[in-house]
């Protein structure tokens, strides 16, 4: 489990694709964190996906670690558009204690969201987002979501196209501050909203 707080701004260093291209991938990240007092098969949210690490070093003094994508989450996620230095959002998971910064975030990306417009506003980057068809009903004005892992706040929604504001420090310390009209991003909704709507929808069918 997660809170969509980032910790750590790292790239993709290395992508080992299955020579089909069909299959599993290994993608080999460097990182800030000390790789070497991670354990393996600890995980490890990338860009809103959590990951398996899988293998983990130095080189140079610089953090890396691995971890091997399925097909499924290529095809699910951004991650089949990463390429060797391509930045990616860490963050570990949560431990009994920690304090609660964001909002509970699974790890699991539930589709992919597309940036339709950037402004500055009052100091602060105002992002337009186009989700899903099938997430836009669980995403509400003032609910939270997580984009790349990152959690936020929605200011306002006009179907499918919400809006968010990024303040100067998430922009500096995460993906989100480069992002630009056309790209793509991991949507994660608050898992609250599913089950609501899970509820509503199984008393309508009573």
């Amino acid at each position: 489990m997660f809170t969509g707080i980032i910790t750590d701004l790292g790239a993709v260093k290395a992508v080992e694709r299955s020579a089909s291209g069909q299959g599993d991938s290994r993608f080999v990240f460097a990182t800030g964190y000390d790789t070497m007092a991670i354990p393996a098969g600890a995980s490890i949210a990338c860009s809103g996906a959590c990951l398996t690490l899988v293998d983990k070093g130095t080189d140079a003094g610089q953090g890396w670690f691995a971890a091997d994508v399925s097909a499924e989450t290529l095809s699910r996620t951004t991650l089949g558009d990463w390429a060797p230095g391509t930045p990616v959002n860490f963050e570990r998971p949560l431990k009994l204690g920690d304090e609660l910064g964001g909002h509970m975030v699974s790890g699991h990306v539930d589709g992919v969201g597309v940036i339709r417009a950037r402004r500055p506003e009052q100091g602060s980057l105002r992002l337009s987002i186009e989700a899903p068809a099938d997430l836009a009903k669980f995403i509400a004005s003032k609910g939270s979501v997580a984009l790349d892992g990152v959690s936020l706040t929605v200011n306002e929604v006009d179907g499918r196209v919400f809006e968010v504001n990024i303040i100067p420090h998430t922009a500096a310390v995460t993906t989100l501050g480069g992002k630009q009209p056309g790209d793509r991003v991991n949507l994660e909704i608050d898992m609250l909203a599913r089950y609501v709507q899970r509820l509503m929808a199984a008393e309508d069918e009573m």
